[in-house]
């Protein structure tokens, strides 16, 4: 089975939840007069959109490389987390937005409407369905090494937070009385605000390897530590890194006696790659300049 068809499937669970989830939570939101339910129900709209970006963008990254795309098509899943990260900071605005909102309302005197039990039993039925899909999302993101994946694995973690905030502010205002009604709307505004810190993190990442952020300093040297097993190269330099979807591209320039015929230095640096595939995989893009040593 193809690591395209994996994603498929992993993501396909994941929309069949949201799907029943998202209705669910509109209607128990409406029914149960709970602003916070409401605003969960759409952080759950923005999982379902998401996860229809992440398949059509898994299908284009999953091409080869053809004579316009030397280095592959796995940007095109570095975009998709870059478009979950958006839509869930969309998302966590529209959430604070609406609840500071009523907070205002509330501040000028008007008595909020208290959330039912149907909403309360709606957030915390989000919270167990979340995390399970969660953990399932995570653990096949990591074994398929997709970022895409493991970005909407977080928007499946930050939904399950989001109805953890939904719950203390209905079952508060619920438990609390009239008086404490505030707790629902408050609780919308603080899962916005978990939400938009989890798109910032998302966006981060994604924005940097769009603009070919180098690999972290300690796979760098890692690669340099590999280069220099060969007693016969040294000074491994000019070392650029940078991730390529799910794939690293490696280029580097390393020093061999100048005495040394063209074919043991190809050998060398055939051996070289082997190891780094080995390492971070067999369709890591690697380019090896060959120096003597001054």
């Amino acid at each position: 089975m193809s690591r395209e068809w994996d994603i498929y499937k992993v993501t396909l669970v994941g929309s069949a939840g949201n799907v029943a989830l998202l209705a669910f939570k509109f209607a128990a939101g409406v029914l149960g007069h709970s602003s916070a339910m409401i605003a969960d129900a759409i952080h759950s709209l923005s999982d379902f959109i998401t996860d229809v970006v992440l398949l059509a963008f898994v299908h284009m990254s999953a091409k080869p490389q053809d004579e316009d795309h030397d280095y592959g098509h796995g940007k095109y899943e570095t975009f998709a987390t870059l478009i979950i990260g958006l839509a869930i900071m969309a998302a966590a605005t529209g959430i604070i937005i609406s609840g500071v909102d009523k907070l205002v309302d509330w501040v000028g005197g008007r008595q909020l409407a208290a959330p039912g039990w149907l909403a309360l039993a709606a957030a915390l039925l989000s919270i167990v369905v979340k995390e399970v899909m969660y953990r399932y999302t995570v653990r096949r993101g990591k074994a398929l090494d997709s970022p895409a994946l493991v970005a909407n694995a977080w928007h499946h973690r930050s939904d399950a937070l989001s109805s953890i905030g939904a719950a203390v502010g209905i079952g508060g205002a619920i438990l609390l009385g009239n008086r404490w009604t505030v707790l629902d709307p408050l609780a919308s505004v603080v899962v916005g605000l978990m939400l938009l810190k989890v798109a910032i993190g998302l966006l981060r990442s994604s924005v940097g390897e769009l603009t070919e952020h180098s690999l972290s300093s300690e796979v760098e040297k890692e690669i340099e530590d590999i280069i220099c097993s060969y007693p016969d190269v040294s000074d491994p330099h000019n070392l650029r890194t940078r991730r390529i979807g799910n794939r690293f591209a490696i280029e580097v320039h390393v020093r061999m006696d100048g005495n040394t015929t063209l074919t043991a230095a190809h050998n060398r640096a055939t051996a070289i790659e082997q190891r780094i595939r080995q390492r971070f995989g067999k369709q890591t893009h690697i380019s090896i300049h060959m120096e003597p040593v001054k």
